[in-house]
């Protein structure tokens, strides 16, 4: 008997512990997915049935008629918005209950990681970001062009030199070399070729901080969701030690230099030295924005204080942020343009015929202005943000309490409580039909001049939404129409036979394909 008591006992506690929590979201009269036992909707990642981005469409579509769902990444219950206007008021109107993004990295054990702007939170965070909002204004874009420029020249001048009229070539490493070395100048001051020499140490140590694929990195992901505790007790890190060392001596280093030297150079580094010996950063008015996909800065962030100074690890910290948007990210935004532009010849005739004028009502070379002019530019890379964003998920926390009134029959009003964790799915909401017509679809002249301005305000979010935004996207932007615009002003695009169309997307955690990008370059001959 006592045998059986203790079994039921036994069970009680493992439902109570194990699967109770997967009923929190149908106890609070919210529609939510059917989690498995222990994995929640986490099985659909550890399983690879989906790719990443199929995952977040899945969730997005579980439930089409409701303006939120829940789902659970293991027993955390997540709160799916999928309503554009509820969007609206959790990320700018109401903000201020919603202002962190979930770190579960340990700040002690990552601290490199732990200060950078997408990590910080509450009134640290606010500091950073009103010290660095006058560092990416579009004046300093401007300032920074010329290396973005003198990168894409450096990459599209070796495979011209090559001499090959066709050549077949896999573009995410390839791309990734450019980005790398876009980043290596803009944010860590050195001068790197990544192509002519591909084994360089900063190439390397960049591809090992961003590499989050494996076993052992996919363990640690999986400790921190399942006993963060633990992992935090014995701070095992996210980035690999030896390359976060690397980059926190190289910052040193040249930081080091510049102040002795008195060095002046229109990169990231000179305009963190500037912040900190306390110069205010200003952007100037008449010079043109990076196009439609930018993001503005918050009004309300400039209300806020300064941080008195940055070490730094402060400026590592912030280096390193966009080495890892810029590293990956866009060189897959550029994976995902050639394979459009291969795909859809037409777009990419019209966009070459649109190079070519502007190329030569400049005089056989490219300005900032210029390039920002340029209208279908704009378009196709508009285009790309909303058919494959590299932010294709939102995330906030709960910061204070919250509720979520009811607007519709079928709703009670929902309270969220401190430490909420909320998704918005954005790769979801840009392949909503009802808001984008034939959602697979390339097609640019969605972002015409007429047609932009009858987008529904809060379902095209590719660089984030309220203070929390990217503050980078003019960044991203800036470098990819550079280097767009050098590649098919030299070398037409088409598909490899080891391309598959259309597009498989791999079932991991990163945004990638099956095998590979593989695309045909020819020259132009002229």
């Amino acid at each position: 008997m006592i045998w059986l008591v203790l079994a039921v006992v036994v069970a009680i506690l493992i439902w109570y512990t194990l699967d109770k929590p997967l009923k929190y979201w149908s106890n609070r009269g919210v529609k939510q997915s059917k989690p498995w036992f222990i994995l929640g909707d986490s099985w659909v990642n550890l399983l690879r049935t989906k790719s990443f981005c199929g995952y977040i469409e899945w969730m997005y579509n579980m439930h089409p008629n409701s303006r939120y769902s829940g789902i659970y990444q293991f027993h955390t219950p997540t709160l799916v918005i999928r309503d554009p206007e509820l969007i609206k008021q959790i990320t700018v109107k109401d903000f201020d209950h919603f202002t962190d993004h979930r770190n579960f990295v340990d700040p002690e054990s990552d601290p490199l990681w732990g200060k950078n702007l997408f990590s910080l939170k509450g009134q640290r965070w606010r500091e950073m970001r009103a010290t660095l909002t006058g560092s990416f204004t579009s004046s300093k874009m401007k300032a920074m062009f010329s290396l973005m420029d003198a990168a894409a020249d450096t990459f599209v001048k070796y495979y011209w030199d090559k001499g090959d009229e066709k050549m077949e070539l896999e573009l995410k490493d390839t791309y990734t070399r450019y980005t790398s070395d876009v980043i290596a100048t803009i944010a860590f001051g050195l001068e790197v070729d990544s192509l002519t020499q591909p084994e360089n140490t900063f190439y390397l140590m960049g591809r090992k901080i961003t590499n989050f694929s494996g076993f052992v990195t996919s363990l640690k992901f999986f400790g921190y969701f399942m006993i963060p505790s633990l992992f935090k007790k014995f701070k095992i890190s996210m980035l690999d030690k030896g390359a976060s060392n690397f980059f926190r001596s190289v910052i040193s280093e040249t930081i080091k230099v510049r102040e002795d030297q008195g060095i002046v150079r229109p990169d990231m580094i000179n305009v963190l030295l500037e912040v900190r010996k306390g110069i205010k950063q200003e952007d100037n008015s008449d010079i043109i924005d990076t196009g439609f996909a930018t993001v503005e800065e918050s009004s309300d962030i400039t209300k806020f204080r300064q941080l008195k100074s940055l070490t730094n690890d402060d400026i590592t910290s912030q280096a390193l942020i966009f080495f890892f948007a810029g590293f990956d990210a866009i060189s897959t935004a550029m994976c995902f343009a050639s394979y459009e532009l291969a795909a859809n010849k037409d777009v990419q005739d019209r966009l070459r015929e649109e190079i070519k004028q502007t190329y030569d009502e400049n005089n056989g070379k490219l300005t900032y202005e210029a390039l920002l002019k340029m209208k279908y530019m704009d378009m196709v890379v508009c285009e790309l943000q909303r058919k494959w964003p590299q932010g294709a998920l939102l995330d906030r926390v709960c910061t204070r309490q919250y509720t979520i009134e009811a607007e519709r029959p079928d709703e009670s009003p929902l309270t969220i409580p401190v430490g909420q964790l909320l998704w918005i799915p954005v790769f979801g909401i840009h392949r909503d039909p009802s808001y984008y017509p034939d959602p697979e679809k390339f097609v640019p002249e969605r972002f015409s001049d007429e047609n932009k301005a009858k987008i529904k305000p809060y379902t095209y979010i590719p660089f984030g939404l309220g203070p929390r935004n990217c503050i980078g996207s003019r960044f991203a932007l800036l470098e990819t129409k550079v280097l767009l615009f050098k590649m098919l002003l030299n070398f037409e695009i088409s598909l490899s036979d080891k391309m598959p169309v259309p597009l498989r997307l791999s079932k991991g955690l990163n945004i990638s394909v099956d095998g590979g990008f593989w695309f045909n370059i020819k020259r132009i001959s002229s």
